[in-house]
């Protein structure tokens, strides 16, 4: 697929998996363990800034990122880094990733035009 523009909301996604993530400090951090969630930061690229996010554990060991808003060209094999303040917390291998924000647009618009067989029920006006 190749988007027609760098800011195409196909590029965009707000949710992720990793693989089993490698726990620097702790294994994994007690927060995530006891809520089963966390919120920190993440970030897939070196330079990138900081995003927001809330990790759900996996039994796995892996975990599903939520994104407070959707990142730009997330690609499966590179590594999400998570981030509590100023401290690594580790990292994961990107394995799967959540629909686009193209797609959950596209199923939007479904959603909300009228179906084939509903628009069947309307009676002719006469």
């Amino acid at each position: 697929f190749k988007a027609p523009s760098g800011d195409h909301p196909a590029l965009y996604r707000d949710l992720l998996r990793t693989n089993r993530v490698h726990w620097i400090a702790e294994e994994p951090p007690a927060e995530l363990v006891r809520e089963k969630m966390m919120e920190c930061h993440f970030r897939f690229r070196h330079q990138m800034a900081l995003v927001p996010c809330v990790l759900t554990l996996n039994q796995d060991g892996s975990v599903w990122v939520t994104l407070v808003k959707p990142a730009r060209a997330i690609t499966p094999g590179q590594f999400a880094v998570f981030y509590k303040g100023d401290e690594c917390l580790g990292s994961g291998k990107i394995l799967r990733m959540g629909p686009s924000v193209y797609t959950l647009q596209q199923g939007k618009n479904q959603e909300e035009s009228p179906k084939k067989e509903e628009i069947d029920k309307i009676e002719p006006v006469t």
